[in-house]
């Protein structure tokens, strides 16, 4: 099992003609001297809000630890899925968003 706190989070919301599926896509920070990086989770199977943290356990049994003040995108996380989105836009069968946080909250 595999645990994970990104610096900065979002939820997406995939839904192809056959299903719609949300997932974390998580980002950090590189530092000086490190380079940015983000990740997508296989998909949301459980969350649970303790205080000002969710936990997402996904279908690979990873868990994100998110903090609720850190909901958005990093620049690099923005260009990523603005890629995602051009790329979707090619095919009127995939459908991607950005929940906000209130619907997090509420799923």
């Amino acid at each position: 099992m595999n645990e994970y706190t990104p610096d900065r989070w979002v939820v997406v919301e995939m839904t192809t003609e056959k299903e719609t599926i949300l997932k974390v896509f998580g980002g950090w920070y590189g530092g000086f001297a490190g380079s940015d990086s983000w990740q997508l989770n296989s998909g949301i199977a459980k969350v649970r809000q303790k205080d000002q943290v969710f936990e997402f356990d996904g279908y690979s049994g990873s868990i994100y630890y998110c903090h609720k003040n850190s909901y958005g995108l990093s620049g690099y996380m923005a260009s990523v899925l603005s890629g995602w989105q051009k790329k979707f836009a090619e095919r009127p069968d995939i459908k991607i968003r950005v929940l906000d946080l209130e619907e997090v909250i509420v799923s």
